[in-house]
């Protein structure tokens, strides 16, 4: 038996995989964010300390034999975070999350001090990143700086919390704008640039490699057995992605999560930083993957459900659904820039829009506009990528895809063939349980496998075009005007 845990931003979820591949159990706990100022967003680590215990005693408490059976736990989580903990490992502040957009200036400040950090790092210097965080902290909070003992991903936290070592995995590491990611080892003039040593980053493992090992303590707390593994663990697109058995080149996946992604596993590594594109390390030895990547996807359907006062995201979907074809045709256009963007715009500090709107537009014209909204954005995304092949087949993952009606514009408006499999909405906890199968010594070829598909969603639409034109001429326009 395998425990997988997810951190996400909104929920730290937990799954148990037998080695049939069914899964045994689940738990999740909820999270919330602090937005104290305008473009911070931050979470309190004691919070996903508090979630980490609360869902392994639910586990242990209602599936105590499988729990007994575990032999290797692995971890999944938000990526880019910065944790900073003094020499006690307690931390110093609050984490600083992957959606805070304070530090674009210090983005500006590693470019200068390093000209050749897009190919070290495969990557444009981004604030979502960790490592403009860490240099914002020393030129605002210095202070705070000056204690910092160690810094931490926020899953990795979790790990020195159930083992007390201090342990990442390639892939995580590849977002905090550190790592040099062909080399997949810690870049020397980036540590610099940010003021930092190497002695206050963890070691780095690869993700299916075995990391650490439990506390005796929480073993005997959660009825599990001595020894158990403790593997390096994955960000959590990567770990989507081994959940999802999407391991070779070419393989891809969308996800609808928080944010928005279109991962796709490459041949080697393959930066594309000028189009703001991630080139990371795959949570395999010797694979990489590009990601395009939007900040607001699923969190832009909870706001407009909220905005709308409509009872719950199923509610409104199920009122979009009774849209007829000329409403949709006339439904506001919106600009899902809610936490700024990365593909392909890069900048913290763009903002949403609804434009077009009339009296006639009621809560279904709202969230009709949010759902095209975020399938346009992926679109520019997927641009940015180069596209996709005409045959291509991305399988989809995050909550997001509970709805039968978005996948089938996503499928519309990408061009591409989309397929909902199994344990599309867990993703992340299947993969980080995956990776605890392989650390124990599981084979790749029969841990990573691609799950049946339960729906399959084809192009069948290009009506959306011509508003697809106008949504791709408002950004530059509006941001001339914000």
């Amino acid at each position: 038996m395998y425990l997988g845990l997810d951190l996400g931003t909104s929920a730290l979820k937990a799954v148990l995989l037998a080695p049939d591949h069914s899964v045994a159990g689940q738990a999740s706990a909820s999270l919330a964010i602090a937005q104290p100022r305008p473009l911070w967003s931050e979470q309190n680590p004691a919070d996903w300390e508090a979630a980490l215990f609360a869902v392994c005693d639910e586990l242990a408490a209602a599936h105590p034999g499988e729990m007994a059976q575990v032999r290797a736990i692995g971890l999944a989580g938000q990526m880019h975070g910065a944790v900073v903990l003094d020499s006690a490992s307690r931390p110093l502040r609050p984490a600083i999350l992957w959606n805070d957009g304070r530090s674009h200036a210090e983005c500006a400040a590693l470019d200068a001090a390093v000209p050749d950090a897009p190919a070290i790092t495969g990557n444009r210097a981004m604030p979502g990143f960790t490592a403009p965080k860490l240099l914002w902290l020393a030129r605002h909070e210095p202070e705070v700086f000056a204690q910092i003992h160690l810094v931490l991903l926020p899953k990795d936290f979790l790990r020195l919390r159930l083992s007390g070592e201090a342990v990442t995995d390639m892939s995580d590491a590849s977002g905090m704008f550190l790592l040099d990611v062909a080399a997949r080892a810690w870049s020397a003039p980036l540590v610099a640039a940010c003021g930092l040593t190497p002695g206050q980053l963890p070691r780095l493992v690869e993700g299916s490699a075995p990391a650490a090992t439990l506390l005796p303590h929480l073993a005997r707390r959660w009825g599990m057995g001595e020894g158990v593994i403790l593997a390096g663990g994955a960000g959590d697109n990567a770990a989507c992605a081994i959940g999802m058995g999407v391991v070779r080149p070419g393989d891809g996946f969308v996800s609808l999560g928080t944010s928005g992604v279109i991962f796709r596993v490459t041949d080697g590594f393959q930066p594309n930083a000028a189009a703001c594109i991630h080139a990371f390390c795959h949570a395999l030895p010797g694979t990489w993957h590009q990601m395009a990547v939007i900040l607001s996807a699923a969190s832009a359907l909870r706001w407009v459900t909220r905005l709308t006062g409509s009872a719950d995201e199923a509610s409104l979907l199920a009122q979009v659904a009774l849209l007829p074809p000329e409403a949709r045709a006339t439904a506001p256009l919106f600009l899902p820039y809610l936490s700024g963007e990365r593909t392909p715009h890069n900048d913290a500090e763009a903002t949403g829009a609804f434009l077009g709107l009339t009296h006639a537009h009621g809560a279904p014209a709202l969230g009709y506009a949010v759902l095209e909204g975020v399938a346009f954005a992926l679109r520019d995304g997927l641009q940015a990528l180069g596209g996709a092949a005409a045959d291509a087949r991305f399988i989809l993952v995050g909550g997001g895809t509970r709805s039968a009606l978005w996948c089938q514009m996503l499928a519309d408006i990408l061009g591409i063939t989309l397929v909902f499999a199994e344990g599309g909405e867990t993703a992340g906890a299947l993969g980080a349980a995956r990776l605890a199968w392989l650390a124990a010594g599981g084979a790749p070829a029969d841990v990573c496998r691609q799950p049946a598909a339960q729906q399959v969603f084809t192009p069948a639409s290009t009506g959306w075009a011509p508003r697809y034109a106008r949504f791709r001429a408002a950004y530059p326009n509006l941001a001339r005007l914000v």
